[in-house]
Order: structure tokens, then sequence, then C-alpha cells
């Protein structure tokens, strides 16, 4: 197998989703995005979708959202949408987005729009409808999908299109492609490396989208240092050093110098990459907190990180 864990697309499709929304609208579904008043702040609502399904059965996702936004015209001006990201194919896929759709509506009592991106595997499973007829009683709810397989194809395409998601959708499409073969997996990773660079974009951005490329298309480990490598040479050519200034390898270069400074660095950016894989994107005070620790400390909070199910399990609480 390629990597020592299996292919994980939640976290960093949450953080992008969440992070760059309008791209998210504009690339996967434009209609509904030329309708959102984007001059008005939207609000991302995670409790509240919680509270609404959490009796429902589940089925296998990547991540689902609950947003509100302004409407540009219409009555209603402010609406919901139900944004689902799905793993693999679910034979009540569409049953439990019906279920979703009426209990927000029910809550809300507004206009609640659900729409659906297909992650999965299986070209032929495509659902966009659910509902029943009952002695002249009809209620359907149909829902837009987008299938990420259909880009297959044209990767190319994504790889030079300006919008963030056609890289995350080439990003993810590659992972499945490379799943058993670790050398075409590091040269789509460096490949989409070198890419982010050639963009005209902010730091933070190309500092973003780098960590969902890391994330996704793990490497083992000598795989990962040759990678890391020419990210350092390439920043040193172009002189922007984004990357290796937030994620470098400084466990292989404590060791090499023999420093205690470069040990500590490096056990550092270590558990700091385990707890992001696990937790996703970490606050301010557990950075903090990591940057103050000590080499022992940081070594004792390393071999909790696999059992921990909370980030506070392995760093304690914030106030501590």
């Amino acid at each position: 197998m390629v990597q020592p864990r299996p292919d994980d697309f939640d976290t960093p499709w949450k953080e992008a989703l969440t992070r760059y929304l309008p791209e998210f609208m504009a690339f996967y579904f434009p209609v509904a995005y030329a309708a959102i008043d984007w001059s008005q702040p939207y609000r991302f609502l995670d409790q509240e979708l919680a509270q609404v399904v959490r009796d429902a059965e589940l089925g296998k996702r990547i991540v689902d959202r609950l947003v509100e936004v302004a409407t540009r015209i219409g009555e209603e001006q402010w609406v919901y949408i139900h944004i689902e990201v799905q793993g693999q194919d679910e034979t009540d896929f569409a049953e439990r987005l019906f279920v979703y759709n009426y209990r927000l509506y029910d809550r809300y009592r507004r206009p609640v729009a659900t729409l659906a991106v297909l992650a999965d595997e299986r070209p032929g499973w495509r659902p966009t409808r659910f509902g029943y007829e009952l002695f002249g009683c009809r209620h359907y709810l149909e829902f837009p999908t987008v299938k990420l397989l259909d880009d297959a194809s044209r990767l190319e395409t994504l790889l030079v299109d300006a919008n963030p998601f056609a890289l995350v959708t080439a990003a993810h499409l590659l992972t499945q492609q490379t799943r058993r073969d670790a050398q075409a997996r590091y040269v789509a990773k460096w490949r989409l490396a070198k890419l982010l660079y050639e963009r005209n974009w902010d730091k933070q951005r190309i500092i973003d989208l780098f960590a969902l490329v890391d994330w996704l298309l793990d490497l083992p480990l000598e795989l990962e240092r040759r990678l890391w490598s020419s990210i350092g040479e390439l920043e040193r050519n172009v002189n922007m050093p984004y990357v290796t200034s937030v994620q470098r390898i400084g466990r292989e270069e404590g060791r090499q110098e023999g420093r205690q400074e470069g040990r500590q660095e490096g056990e550092a950016t270590l558990l700091r990459r385990q707890l992001t894989r696990r937790f996703g994107i970490l606050p301010e005070w557990a950075e903090q907190r990591l940057v103050q620790a000590s080499t022992e400390q940081l070594e004792r909070w390393g071999d909790q990180v696999l059992e921990a199910v909370t980030l506070t399990e392995v760093l304690g609480h914030p106030g501590h």
C-alpha cells in the first residue's frame, strides 16, 4: 500500500469548504452562487445541523455543512444551504437528504437548498431525488449533484483553472488514482505543489491549499522527505518561503545538526502535523503550547496522539 493509513478526505474537504465557501459554490453550483448576495455575511450553523440530524441514521459521508446566506432576489432574504460531500455510494443517501431537508425547514420555516458533491468511485451512482406519492399527495425532494468522477478525463483543464476547487477536485481524483502507486502519487503531489507557486495567490491561500494536498496525497517516509527537499529548493529559487516556513521536517534537520534547538523544533513540527491530521487546523492556544513546550513534553504528547479522542486530551485545556 502507498500509505500507512487509509485515504482520509474528511478534514481537508471541511477546511477548504469552510475557508473558501464562495469559491466552492462558484465552482460546483454556479446557479446558486449567482443568486447569493456575497456582500452580506454568511454563517455556518454546525451545531444547529447536528441537533436537527442527531437522530437520523448517518451514512459514510465526507462532510456536511449548513450555511445561512442572503439572496439577491426573491421574497426570502435569508435562506439556508445544506451542503453534503459524500465519500461513497450509499443506498439511503437520497432519503437521508430528504429527511434532513424537511427537518431543517421545520426548524427554520425558511427555504432550504440541498446540494450534494458525490466524491465516491462508482460511476453509475447518481442520486438526485427522493419522495413518495399517496392518495393524490406528492412529496418530493430533487437536489443538484456534482459527480467528481466526471472530471477525471479533464485533469489538465482542472490544473489550469483559477478556482481553488479545481485544484481540490484534481487532488481528490489523483488521490484515488494513485492509491496503489507510490511513485505516481509522488509525481502528482510534486506537480500540484509547483502549481501552487505559479498562481498569483496570496501566501495564506497557498499554505491552506498545500495543507489540503499534503493531507490527501500521503506518501511513504522516503518519498515524503524527497518531496520536502524539492519544495525547499523551489522556495529558495522563487524566494517564496511559504510552505517550509510552517511545515518543515525539522526532526531530520535537528538530528543532522545535533542541536537541542533543532531537535525540539523537529519534535514540535512532527507533533503539529500529527495533531492537524487527527483534529484539523489547530487553534492559537494549541500552537502556542507547542512552541513553548520542552522536548520531553512534546515526546509525551506524541505518545498520546493515537489514542486521544480530543485535542484537549493531548495538550490539556486552553486555560491550564
